[in-house]
């Protein structure tokens, strides 16, 4: 799963779990950019977000040096910080980064609005669709193990959605091209950070699995993970998560019996450092592209320039697109999960993602 149950703490804390972090120019207008956070997988119909947590959406401004094969982020930082009152129905706060804050009602449709923002928060049907049985069987007997026709565990399922619609010139420094992460911490006066997320299957596809890590094979790595500053990984834990996305994304290269992403000279596969930069990248400038996620990163590693929005759509088939581009770097045909679509399809209207499954709704 994206990022659900992406390591000991989220599976204990499940208010606390990021599932998913989007980021894509507005449908609706070209001059802002939505920012989707979600929270609380498998949500009954009871789930409330926590009074106890800030949940917290970071933005920089990122640029591409010329002839670079990574990106520089900026020092300047937009955060949005958003609260809830522990009563039902819920009351949200939206802290701006100049310190305005912006009220709303959590499930109310049209969302709270302040100067050059909307913001809604409120269960909502999970968008995110895998077959995750057997991303875990490929991973245990290391052959491929999708079948034509997939299973879902998350069908019909539902999340706490937060979604911010920014006016991106107003309220954000530089850009257009942004770098954004999505964060869990506790609340107080010294706020923890509990889980972050910027682009998705980095915990769970990509960094659970200990077997092919010669380095660091019994360690859980990613509560030290989700502890990290996306912006400012710790030199002292940097390169356990470099070993192990160097051996797992070597597997996952060998599931089609070559090698399409040949190591270096050290070991290091050629997406590590763009994935160990761990955050969405969107070009605000660019008009809403519904297959654009790692468009801008394949730019650099091609060295052309980017062509789409990047980012990341709601709808977007997220696990085939990354199991072709890990497995057969694009070159090869389409590998599939056989799962191709959610229970229901997010709209491009705002709040965008489908309303909520009624309880009885079952897995396919």
């Amino acid at each position: 799963m994206s990022d659900h149950i992406s390591g000991p703490r989220a599976i204990a804390d499940p208010v606390i779990d990021i599932t998913d972090l989007y980021a894509f120019p507005c449908p609706e207008n070209p001059r802002d950019l939505v920012l989707v956070m979600n929270v609380f997988p498998y949500a009954g119909p009871s789930a409330l977000f926590s009074d106890a947590v800030i949940y917290r959406l970071r933005v920089r401004s990122v640029s591409i040096p010329a002839g670079g094969r990574a990106f520089a982020v900026g020092d300047e930082e937009a955060v949005f910080d958003i609260t809830f009152s522990g009563l039902e129905p819920q009351d949200g706060s939206c802290k701006l980064p100049d310190g305005e804050v912006v009220a709303f009602r959590v499930n109310d449709l049209s969302g709270g609005a302040g100067k050059g923002i909307q913001i809604f928060a409120g269960q909502r049907s999970d968008p995110f669709f895998l077959d995750g049985p057997m991303a875990e069987r490929t991973i245990g007997t290391r052959r491929l193990a999708f079948k034509e026709t997939g299973s879902d565990r998350l069908y019909g399922k539902n999340v706490l959605g937060i979604v911010v619609r920014i006016e991106w010139a107003t309220l954000l420094q530089g850009g257009p091209m942004f770098a954004v992460v999505g964060e869990t911490l506790s609340a107080g006066k010294r706020p923890v950070r509990l889980e972050r997320v910027g682009r998705p299957e980095i915990k769970n596809i990509t960094l659970s699995a200990k077997i092919f890590d010669t380095v660091n094979r019994d360690l859980e790595i990613r509560d030290i993970y989700n502890e990290e500053d996306a912006f400012q990984l710790s030199k002292h834990y940097v390169g356990a998560y470099r070993a192990r996305l160097n051996a797992n994304l070597a597997f996952f290269d060998g599931l089609d019996d070559k090698v399409d992403w040949p190591l270096d000279a050290n070991g290091n596969h050629p997406l590590t450092e763009l994935l160990l930069a761990d955050f969405l990248v969107v070009d605000a400038s660019k008009p809403l592209c519904e297959t654009s996620y790692f468009e801008i990163e394949q730019a650099i590693l091609e060295g052309r320039a980017h062509a789409t929005c990047g980012g990341r759509w709601l709808n977007q088939d997220l696990v085939d697109f990354l199991l072709t581009l890990y497995i057969n770097a694009g070159k090869g045909p389409p590998i599939r999960d056989g799962v191709d679509a959610p229970i229901a399809w997010s709209t491009k209207m705002f709040p965008y993602m489908a309303p909520p499954n009624p309880p009885e709704a079952v897995a396919s």
